[in-house]
């Protein structure tokens, strides 16, 4: 919902900066628009318009791999999960209570991150998914093997369970690195302010500019949704599927 609300803000503010325009059309003299000063004014439009393009598509360009690492990481730790299961399966009846544990860790963690109430917010780091990892790791490192196969595979679940809740933090550190900084926001918001203003101040005030510059500022608030909406892959409207952990959910414990 923030995603939505600041679009339209961006959208207003835009909006706003194109009408400011072309009421300055009408206030200021004559001269103040002729040719000479439209070719400096064009310059300046030229400067913000790169400037703001460029921050734009680095921005997507870069919300865009940091949501996709984080879906690569989803499918990792899907995989992991159904290992470490399948392992603590093949050692025997007295890693019951490891599994056991396991599903009910990964089932919270579920719950914690896709809740089924809509109005809870997204978490990867509930206090009791992270208690229940360490219960689940403790209760694999107290097995006590009997020959060669069963050490390598507490070894491995060892192994795995560690990569587990470093690949979980990294998704955390991934999430709030991800949020654009407000002043880094503010500052492109008035680029593009002033660009539109600009925009209006040179345009003739017609239905089709008019109509031209709703669209561009429409498509200028939408980029930036989608710059907010990839930098929360747990919840919005981009939100990452749930699929892949669910899935290596229904195979835990079978």
């Amino acid at each position: 919902m923030a995603g939505i609300a600041i679009a339209w803000i961006v959208f207003v503010c835009v909006s706003c900066g194109a009408l400011l325009g072309m009421l300055l059309r009408r206030i200021l003299p004559e001269h103040h628009l002729n040719n000479d000063s439209k070719d400096v004014l064009k310059l300046g439009m030229g400067l913000l318009a790169t400037l703001a393009a460029l921050v734009l598509g680095l921005l997507i360009a870069s919300s865009k791999s940091q949501y996709d690492t984080q879906r690569d990481g989803l499918d990792q730790v899907a995989a992991k999960l159904i290992l470490v299961d399948a392992g603590l399966a093949l050692y025997g009846p007295k890693a019951a209570g490891a599994r056991n544990q396991f599903r009910h860790t990964v089932a919270s963690a579920l719950n914690h991150i896709w809740p089924n109430d809509s109005s809870l917010a997204s978490s990867l780091t509930a206090s009791d998914t992270t208690a229940g990892a360490t219960a689940v790791y403790n209760l694999v490192q107290e097995l006590s093997p009997q020959d060669d196969t069963q050490r390598r595979l507490q070894s491995q679940a060892l192994q795995l369970l560690q990569e587990l809740g470093q690949t979980r933090w990294l998704l955390v550190a991934q999430q709030e690195s991800g949020v654009v900084p407000l002043p880094f926001l503010i500052i492109l918001v008035f680029w593009l302010t002033v660009l539109f203003a600009s925009f209006g101040l040179l345009s003739p005030p017609n239905a089709t500019i008019i109509g031209v510059l709703f669209v561009c500022a429409l498509s200028v608030s939408a980029a930036i949704f989608l710059i907010l909406e990839l930098g929360r892959p747990f919840e919005g409207t981009l939100q990452l599927s749930s699929a892949p952990i669910r899935h290596a959910f229904e195979r835990i414990g079978q």
